[in-house]
């Protein structure tokens, strides 16, 4: 079958996702409930819809749930291979796949487990494009900014791609748990100068957290402290005339608690960060927990949208972009923490 006829096949499919899309089987319910089986949700849902012929296959499916099963399914997956890495393949944006894995694998796990629910929802804008950008939490995957894109998409019907992090697209152990391509397909984008302004110059609606990989990395001890904040959001606010709307995540530090960096080991396995946790005993006997994370209730609020440039142009040079920046971080911790002493 032709690259033209398969593509054609999944986009009837993503069309009509009722009738032929991805079901929630008792068995997904299953992996649902049984942290290790969440990696199987993924792949099995991007297996309904592409065609992966190096990916995993049931007999390491069912090794997944097992303790140190996944080191010997990875292994029968190398030499299933010819001992080599899956394939990486450069897929492209797909809001048709995006739609389908958010109403069929993202809103059970938003609903039942981190119960996401948007509040102050009518300060949200009729329509974009705008950069939300939200204080980043919880040293796990980041499911406080899949919940938010899930739920903002729920309700305005919007298009929002996050702003992730290069080794969810690249890092070697992102090739063997997930499928190739598997962030840029779902709207990944890459957390780096020159995509996000492409973003911009497109219109996009974009997921930011100005705090980067300085969120996770600040642990448990300093969950609802915000750290300095990049100043590439105020500069392309100013520069394409695209607004901010600030959002509050209360309950994202519970993804994964009571964590603290080993910078040194994270340096060394070349990862973003490196939590040490009482979880991380279960991690190593089940590597594909990965992808999970702590049951919580993740709360958005959502603030008056700011407007375009702020205080500062792109004339004030990059000093006054980066005051500009820390003050929007001091009016966002302000409000975390008249969050907090509200609760």
């Amino acid at each position: 079958m032709s690259n033209q006829s398969t593509e054609n096949i999944l986009n009837v499919q993503l069309e009509t996702p009722s009738n032929d899309g991805y079901k929630f089987s008792w068995f997904d319910w299953f992996c649902l409930c049984y942290p290790p089986g969440w990696l199987i949700i993924f792949n099995r849902h991007w297996q309904h819809y592409h065609q992966d012929p190096d990916g995993w296959n049931w007999l390491e499916y069912i090794l997944f749930l097992l303790p140190g099963g996944f080191y010997l399914a990875l292994l029968i997956r190398w030499l299933r291979l010819g001992c080599r890495s899956p394939r990486k393949e450069v897929g492209e944006f797909d809001p048709n796949y995006q739609r389908a894995f958010r109403e069929e694998v993202l809103a059970p796990i938003v609903k039942h487990y981190f119960q996401g629910e948007l509040q102050q929802i009518e300060n949200l804008p009729p329509t974009g494009p705008f950069i939300v950008a939200m204080n980043h939490a919880g040293m796990s995957f980041p499911w406080d900014f899949l919940t938010l894109a899930y739920l903002l998409s729920q309700e305005r019907g919007w298009t929002v791609q996050p702003l992730a992090g290069v080794s969810l697209f690249e890092h070697p152990w992102m090739v063997w748990w997930l499928p190739p391509g598997w962030s840029r397909v779902l709207g990944g984008v890459r957390a780096e100068f020159d995509a996000f302004e492409a973003a911009m110059q497109q219109r996009k609606i974009v997921l930011y957290a100005p705090e980067g990989l300085r969120g996770p990395l600040k642990g448990w001890r300093r969950r609802y402290q915000l750290d300095k904040f990049d100043i590439s959001f105020i500069q392309l606010s100013d520069r394409y005339q695209v607004p901010i709307l600030p959002v509050i995540c209360i309950g994202n530090e519970n993804l994964h608690p009571w964590t603290i960096n080993l910078r040194k080991l994270q340096r060394l396995f070349k990862l973003p960060f490196l939590p040490l946790s009482p979880l991380m005993l279960l991690l190593i006997l089940f590597p594909s927990m990965g992808v999970w994370a702590m049951k919580t209730r993740l709360r958005y609020f959502i603030q008056p949208l700011e407007p375009v440039g702020l205080d500062t142009n792109s004339d004030k040079g990059r000093t006054a972009v980066y005051q500009q920046a820390q003050k929007f971080r001091e009016k966002l911790q302000l409000q975390i923490d008249r969050l907090l002493n509200s609760q």
